[in-house]
């Protein structure tokens, strides 16, 4: 049994996220992200990864195109509540969850064979300390010849939100493909743009906000 009643609040991110997860019995809407479905609708499915799957919604899209997808989170609580998900769309033959911290993953991964046709990472943004560079040069080298890369990111955040603006500034699309040398490894850039969305405030105020897309295929 765990006691938590005088202990500190934990600051390690499994303990974090599972808190995060366990206050609601849904966190996230059950859809998938706009852009995954812009940039990857239409695609011919093979395998997928995604990075922080979170509650499953968009690794569930994935399997109902067609995709063999593994999601990978660092909440357990997170993760059973995909593998329901899944099972009630009638696709848990295609989808496995994996419970791992991202940094770790991006330090210790094994080799993973030929790769994935799909590495999804969106919002990776933690308030936990995340070394998201290494993430998504790990990622990288888990694309499989002609597959791709699809990072989704927060450019900016609404005025009246948690975050303080951040520092040093998130990296556009272009400067995120510099950044993994995607062009000097001969990736095709794809899509590379800020896609403005609107969001509504605590107090129906209204503002548009950027999300950064990248969509990157590998050569050959």
């Amino acid at each position: 049994m765990h006691h938590h009643d005088d202990a500190p609040p934990p600051q390690d991110p499994d303990a974090f996220w599972d808190g995060f997860y366990r206050e609601k019995d849904q966190v996230w809407s059950g859809n998938p992200n706009a852009l995954l479905v812009r940039e990857i609708e239409g695609l011919n499915p093979g395998t997928a990864l995604e990075l922080g799957c979170g509650e499953g919604a968009d690794a569930v899209w994935l399997a109902r195109q067609g995709w063999q997808v593994t999601g990978m989170d660092i909440s357990s609580v997170a993760l059973e509540r995909a593998a329901s998900h899944a099972r009630d769309a009638g696709v848990g033959d295609l989808t496995t969850w994996v419970q791992a911290d991202l940094a770790d993953w991006a330090l210790n991964a094994p080799e993973t064979g030929p790769g994935y046709d799909l590495v999804c990472a969106q919002y990776l943004h933690s308030p936990t300390e995340l070394p998201r560079d290494a993430i998504l040069q790990r990622a990288v080298a888990a694309v499989a010849p002609r597959g791709r890369l699809l990072v989704v990111g927060h450019q900016d955040f609404p005025p009246w939100g948690r975050h303080p603006a951040p520092d040093p500034a998130l990296p556009t699309a272009v400067e995120l493909a510099a950044a993994l040398g995607l062009d000097a490894l001969g990736w095709e850039i794809e899509t590379a743009e800020a896609i403005p969305r609107t969001v509504d405030g605590p107090e129906g105020q209204q503002a548009v906000v950027h999300d950064n897309v990248l969509l990157a295929r590998r050569g050959v």
